[in-house]
């Protein structure tokens, strides 16, 4: 375990140590575990976390800007009314974890697990998602219109009123997904995974573009085949 200039490593930090060391301008915390911690509104803003550890950690109104976490775990932390403006998240795990009351405007997600994570009342205007597990996600709401959404796992997502007009899907799953009240004019779903809908959901689809075989899928619910 080591600090050297602006880089601690391999450190288990409480919340008073962490102070210490954002006091002495450390930025770059690399392989530290902060699990189960009390990071509550602590200024964290342009730190780079590589490696690290926040399983359950508590980071309510933290701010989060510019910050960049890589390959960190966080399963269960608590993000409640962070402050992440284009903080960015690359190859981390994120299950269950809580976002409510966000501000999440152009922050990014690339590669990470998201399945169960909560995204209630977030301001998100530029917020991308890409290669992520959004399996049993909260994302009621959310804004996605025109923009491009590569392999998101969306199978059993709460997707209430989201807004996915002139999206383009490349790759991903709607499986089993709530759609109510969803917008999907213009979207082109021809490749995503849209199966588990009934043709009586069909509907939530009006408007949007899919292949044959996805049409065939939803006939099929009336026991015709489509050669």
């Amino acid at each position: 375990m080591a600090t050297h200039d602006t880089t601690a490593s391999d450190l288990t930090l409480e919340r008073s140590e962490l102070e210490q060391l954002l006091a002495q301008s450390v930025r770059t915390f690399e392989g530290c575990a902060f699990d189960d911690a009390d990071l509550s509104r602590l200024d964290l803003q342009g730190c780079d976390f590589q490696r690290c550890t926040f399983t359950g950690a508590n980071l309510f109104a933290a701010k989060l800007a510019r910050c960049t976490f890589r390959r960190c775990r966080a399963g269960g932390a608590d993000f409640e009314s962070v402050d992440a403006v284009d903080a960015s998240f690359e190859g981390c795990d994120l299950n269950n974890t809580k976002w409510r009351r966000a501000k999440l405007a152009s922050a990014s997600w690339r590669g990470c697990k998201l399945t169960g994570a909560s995204f209630e009342e977030v301001a998100h205007l530029g917020a991308s998602f890409e290669d992520s597990l959004l399996i049993g996600a909260d994302l009621r709401g959310f804004s996605f219109r025109k923009a491009t959404l590569k392999q998101l796992d969306f199978s059993e997502a709460y997707l209430a009123g989201c807004d996915f007009r002139d999206a383009v899907f490349e790759g991903g799953s709607l499986h089993n997904a709530v759609l109510k009240l969803a917008k999907f004019q213009g979207a082109d779903l021809r490749g995503a995974d849209i199966d588990g809908f009934r043709l009586t959901e069909a509907a939530l689809f009006k408007g949007a573009v899919i292949t044959h075989a996805q049409a065939a899928n939803f006939v099929r619910e009336l026991g015709i085949s489509v050669v």
